[in-house]
């Protein structure tokens, strides 16, 4: 007998993709006492996966990870999409909802190839892409050469280990569900800023699938969701682009946000950082930082950010 689906859920194929949608429906289907079966996953070849070789910069910035699914949810071939929040454009489609924000996982970045920043060989080409690490990694190793890599994390890591780059980092949620939580050493946010909405996992659906939002809201975790919005929200304030260096740490007591961001110029040499406490859900608060943070930057800092 053939059991039809409730729901279809889609997801890039990346080995971490794919585990972050096994994490989606187990969650579901605990929730909602639903059998595996209930739940398809329905994995999609994204443009981001399909070059590897080039700065998402340079070939269409994080609309690479998302636009694939995006299609399949207008044409109804998918229910969900799930998504790594961080990879996830800020202005979305208004057709579209983030419905549920999994429980955060570990925010941290990890170093990989030395036991921490200061313990880093002098002139060390550090392997990365991301511009915030790149930024924040100059901002305190002004001595080491950064050098490009892109790749999933097994990508990554062999890339590595193949001499390309003497250290690199990746992130712990990422590690952590691949199974490799013993590799490498993690960075104290208290020294290290992580991306907005590192380690959240999202799952978005059209806005006018009630029956899907419905289920979907089940396994929304209201913290989780309280400190990714507002990122997002500081983002949405700064213009920030994948080519942005932005960096940000927002702690939920449950009522309240204490928010830490930092911008960075490419180069890392010019830096400006500030604070706020807000009431969960006052995404205009966030803006306000980002405004604050916008004054205060240098032409460096404020030459790759737009503004509201």
């Amino acid at each position: 007998m053939t059991v039809t689906p409730k729901l279809r859920l889609g997801t890039r194929r990346s080995p971490l993709a794919m585990a972050q949608a096994h994490e989606a429906r187990a969650r579901l289907c605990k929730a909602h006492g639903w059998d595996e079966s209930a739940i398809e996953l329905v994995p999609v070849l994204a443009s981001g996966d399909k070059v590897q070789d080039r700065p998402l910069a340079e070939i269409g910035g994080k609309a690479l990870w998302t636009k694939e699914l995006d299609a399949c949810l207008e044409d109804g071939r998918i229910d969900g999409a799930v998504h790594s929040l961080k990879d996830v454009e800020t202005i979305r489609p208004d057709w579209l909802t983030i419905a549920a924000v999994l429980p955060r996982a570990d925010v941290r970045d990890v170093l990989l190839g030395a036991a921490s920043i200061r313990g880093i060989p002098e002139g060390a080409r550090v392997g990365t892409s991301a511009p915030r690490r790149a930024a924040q990694m100059l901002y305190r190793r002004p001595d080491v050469q950064v050098v490009p890599i892109r790749g999933n994390v097994a990508t990554r890591i062999s890339k590595l280990a193949a001499g390309e780059a003497d250290v690199t980092l990746l992130a712990a949620a990422g590690l952590e569900r691949l199974g490799e939580t013993g590799t490498g050493h993690p960075l104290e946010t208290s020294d290290w800023l992580p991306a907005p909405a590192q380690g959240a996992i999202g799952i978005e659906c059209r806005a006018d699938a009630a029956q899907t939002r419905e289920w979907l809201s089940a396994v929304d975790h209201a913290p989780s969701r309280a400190e990714v919005m507002a990122e997002r929200a500081l983002l949405a304030g700064l213009g920030g682009s994948c080519q942005s260096p932005i960096a940000v740490l927002t702690r939920s007591d449950g009522t309240h946000l204490a928010m830490t961001a930092a911008l960075f110029s490419a180069d890392g040499a010019e830096r400006v950082e500030g604070t706020a406490t807000f009431a969960s859900g006052d995404h205009a608060a966030a803006g306000r930082l980002a405004a604050d943070l916008l004054a205060r930057a240098t032409p460096g800092i404020a030459a790759l950010f737009s503004g509201p």
